[in-house]
Parts: C-alpha cells; sequence; structure tokens
C-alpha cells in the first residue's frame, strides 16, 4: 500500500501502565493530525485500551504486516526499544520518529534526545511529542467506556452477588513487575474485612489470570461474616468490561499497576500504594476534578525498584490496613457503622 501522507501510526507501549500515561502524549497527536487519520499499533493485551481512546481511528497487532498495510507515512514510536524502531523499519514507513535509545539512532528518521532531569512518565511522552512540534495539553488520560462494556460489567456484577445499592470499592492486590510492588495480601484481608463490616461495601477484587492465585487466597481468607460481600473478578473481565467495573466504583485500592491507571483514566479517585516503585515518575495521573491519594512507607530503600525484595519488604509492611481504610473514606465519603 502506498503511504498515505496524511495517516499518522503511533506504536503504543506495550505495558498497559505505561500506554495509559501515554494517552495525554497521543491526544496532542490526534489533535495535530486532524482531519487526517491516526493508527495505533499495540499489543494485544493493551490493544483495547485505545479502542476506547477518543481521535484513534483504528487499532492493528504490533507486527510487520498489519503496520505496513495500515498505510501510514509516519511513525511515532512510544517505547524507547530498538525493537519497536526495527519493526517499523522493515514495515517500510519513511519516517520514523522517536527518543534516540538503546542504539536505535540510525533507524529513526527524526532522533528527539532524551531529557536529561527525571520527570514523570507522562510528562515524558508529552516531552517527545512537543520536540516533534506538536502542542500537549492537560496531563490527563482519556477514555470513552462503551455502553456495552458498562452493561456487561453490572450484570457481571450483579451474578457474583452485588446488590446494586452498597458501595463498589475495587482493589487491585497483584502486580506483574514483581512482589516488591505488591501491598501484603493479609493486609488486603483486614482491609477488606472492615470494609464490609464497618462500610457496608462490597469489595471487588480484579487482575489478570495470573493475579487469580492471589485474589483466590485473599478472599479465601476473609472471614465468613464478610465473604458475600466480596466478588473475585480476577482474570473474568477483558479490559473495557475491567473499565468499566473500575468506573462504577466509588474508589479503586491498588498497588502500582496497570489497574491503578486504568481506573484514574476511567475518572475513579485512587488509593496508590507505592513500596519499590517511584510515585514521582509512575503516580496516577488523574481526571480534572478527581482525587487520589498515594500513600508510602518512609524508609531508608525505597524506591529501589527491584523485583523482589532482599529483605523484609517494610516499604509495604509499613502501610497499614486502617490508614488505607481512612485513604478510601476521604475519598468515598464513606461512614462507619455507629
Amino acid at each position: 500500500m502506498t503511504p498515505d501522507p496524511f495517516t499518522v501510526l503511533v506504536v503504543a507501549p506495550n505495558w498497559l501502565g505505561d500506554a495509559v500515561m501515554a494517552l495525554p502524549a497521543i491526544a496532542g497527536v490526534t489533535r495535530h493530525v486532524v482531519p487526517g487519520r491516526l493508527v495505533v499499533a499495540a499489543r494485544r493485551g493493551v490493544a483495547d485500551l485505545f479502542r476506547m481512546v477518543p481521535g484513534v481511528d483504528s487499532v492493528v497487532s504490533a507486527d510487520v504486516g498489519s503496520i505496513r498495510d495500515a498505510g501510514a507515512s509516519i511513525a511515532i514510536l512510544f517505547p524507547n526499544s530498538f525493537a519497536s524502531a526495527w519493526l517499523v523499519k522493515r514495515a517500510g514507513l519513511p519516517e520514523r520518529w522517536g527518543y534516540a535509545s538503546d542504539l536505535r539512532t540510525p533507524l529513526l528518521s527524526r532522533a528527539v534526545r532524551r531529557p536529561k532531569t527525571p520527570m514523570h512518565q507522562g510528562k515524558y511522552y508529552q516531552h517527545l511529542v512537543r520536540e516533534l512540534g506538536m502542542q500537549t495539553g492537560p496531563l490527563e488520560p482519556a477514555l470513552s467506556i462503551p455502553a456495552e462494556a458498562v452493561t456487561a460489567a453490572r450484570a457481571l456484577l450483579v451474578e457474583r452477588g452485588w446488590d446494586e445499592v452498597n458501595p463498589l470499592i475495587v482493589l487491585a492486590p497483584g502486580a506483574a513487575y514483581g512482589k516488591a510492588k505488591q501491598w501484603i495480601p493479609s493486609y488486603v484481608v483486614r482491609l477488606v474485612t472492615d470494609l464490609a463490616r464497618e462500610r457496608h461495601s462490597t469489595c471487588v477484587l480484579v487482575g489478570s489470570r495470573g493475579d487469580s492465585p492471589t485474589t483466590a487466597a485473599i478472599a479465601a481468607a476473609v472471614p465468613g461474616d464478610c465473604r458475600a460481600r466480596i466478588v473475585d473478578l480476577a482474570g473474568s473481565t477483558t479490559l473495557p468490561v475491567l473499565a468499566a467495573v473500575l468506573g462504577l466504583a466509588r474508589t479503586c485500592v491498588s498497588n502500582d499497576s496497570g489497574a491503578m491507571h486504568l481506573a484514574a483514566a476511567a475518572g475513579v479517585p485512587v488509593v496508590a500504594l507505592f513500596g519499590s516503585t517511584n510515585e514521582r515518575a509512575t503516580s496516577p495521573l488523574m481526571r480534572a476534578g478527581v482525587r487520589a491519594e498515594v500513600l508510602t512507607s518512609p524508609v531508608w530503600c525505597r524506591p529501589c525498584m527491584l523485583r523482589e525484595c532482599p529483605i523484609d519488604h517494610r516499604c509495604m509492611t509499613g502501610i497499614e490496613p486502617r490508614q488505607v481504610l481512612m485513604a478510601v473514606d476521604r475519598l468515598s465519603a464513606l461512614e462507619p457503622t455507629r
């Protein structure tokens, strides 16, 4: 296919959290290409996210054939990897723009120098877009959750026991990066027990199929009188349905994870628990008027950025369940049972 000078292709980040943090920058690209077309090339795990993003005309697989068939003349690379530059080079796109990183500069037609000062990942993506001559707007992700996903989410929650009256609190206790990012499962049990008993909340556990053993163990450890208020959806939702579940919630409690960023993009207040990772770089990007509370434990060894803690996981054991409950109360306007 002959490249169309009015079609721009964005190569999306590979991880859900990074993909969400790229949305404000992609919004800048969207405004710039109008009335042309914006195509996003994404891995399967994040492709559905971009089908919910206003201004994205189509989403294609991140492979040579699909990118070539998209007919774009320009590719903007959000990943820093050599592999992403090699991919669009093989696909034959004449213009390949991105950060000069990972020894890939010879593969780029426009190579942008990476910023020297540390910044939030969302700002890092916006910096790339601005250096390419495009204006950026607020550092806020925007999603349009399909109505059918909202209907499916509500039906799934009701099927699993939600009465559509009690407030929903979503908890994402997993973390794909490693256990060092993960809040203590026994603390999650204590939190959901307090939310169920004292706040009459329905607690929804979410995550990927890989998080299912963690959420199942948490649900099993909850006292018997609270189990009717625990809904385990880990591995049971598509990305749009997960976004819709989050959109129905009063608050989301999450480790630094893709679910945390998705909740923020869905416009849900977030209690974000940071252990090994750096909240200055990856704190949730909130929609205008929606609040977040970032909780950390002030220990000397964080943020270490390790996947596994080599000592006693003090960065997470230091965040007490009652502290998180109070943050949920502040964001959700929940009241204790008298």
